[in-house]
């Protein structure tokens, strides 16, 4: 009989953030429903009597799964990254997509990495920083900052900056060119190397629930009758997940029940086309969770 206590998994999530609501509402369509979801709490129970949900700063979250005070995490690969977190990536979620790029002023001549050696460089990612110019044998000298690190160059405390961008627009706003990218981020799913072996169980579960959910994204369920006459007409006009399913209508053998899952975005053209094609009393679903 297996111990309670040895499957049971604590989760550490962000307190706060703007990914914050996104993992909660990944969660709760998950079907692994929090009974508090409160910032204020430190720990709280979900649906699952073997889940708790621990809530941490993200960037505290990758050394509480490396040793062990949280089974798992779900946390920024920037965040793992900068703690150098000795830690198991087990899904990306697939939200949160960021670049750390090293920028500088476009004005002030510097084009390469190789052109700030002996200067000053501005971030909220210290070591990561220090490992890249590290690696490319570049003396710097890194000023660390907790926040608006694109302001620094123009105060006079940094030649450049290593930082987060999402879409380029707050550094093209401050006149910041990217010389490199040093990291490509997004939000992900890790587990601490030891409970990765002994509670496999609960935690494949875990990430079959969020993984379903990431598959359903974008996707909605077309059910539709079909006029066994026209049936080759709406496959053509309608590329399923492996193809669609046709099923009998037992009150009229003329027709058929024609299932589909299909991206969200070609819905609104699809529907004319399958109405032309001789498809009748079409419904559309959105869909919760893909199970592949």
């Amino acid at each position: 009989m297996t111990d309670e206590t040895h499957e049971h998994i604590r989760l550490a999530i962000p307190n706060k953030g703007r990914i914050s609501d996104p993992i909660i509402d990944l969660l709760e369509k998950g079907g692994l429903h929090l009974h508090s979801s409160s910032s204020r709490k430190l720990i709280a129970p979900t649906c699952d009597p073997a889940v708790e949900v621990l809530f941490a700063r993200p960037i505290d979250i990758p050394e509480y799964v490396a040793n062990g005070a949280a089974d798992l995490g779900i946390t920024g690969r920037d965040m793992v990254r900068e703690r150098g977190a000795s830690v198991t990536e087990i899904l990306d979620l697939k939200m949160g997509s960021a670049t750390l790029v090293l920028a500088a002023p476009e004005d002030s001549g510097i084009r390469t990495a190789k052109d700030l050696a002996g200067k000053r460089i501005a971030t909220e990612f210290p070591h990561t920083t220090e490992e890249f110019f590290r690696e490319r044998g570049i003396p710097v000298s890194l000023f660390p900052v907790s926040g608006a690190c694109e302001a620094t160059p123009y105060l006079g405390v940094a030649d450049a900056i290593v930082d987060l961008s999402s879409s380029g627009t707050t550094l093209k706003t401050n006149h910041l060119m990217v010389l490199e990218e040093i990291l490509h981020s997004t939000t992900i799913l890790i587990g601490n190397n030891d409970a990765m072996q002994h509670r496999r169980g609960k935690i494949d579960e875990i990430t079959l629930a969020l993984e379903s959910v990431i598959s359903a994204r974008g996707k909605c369920y077309l059910m539709m009758n079909v006029n066994r006459d026209s049936l080759s007409e709406v496959k053509e006009v309608l590329p399923g997940l492996g193809g669609p399913t046709v099923m009998d209508v037992a009150s009229d053998e003329s027709l058929v029940a024609v299932h589909a899952v299909v991206d969200e975005e070609r819905v609104y053209q699809l529907i004319t086309r399958l109405r032309n094609a001789g498809a009748r009393d079409i419904l559309v679903m959105p869909i919760d969770r893909l199970i592949r």
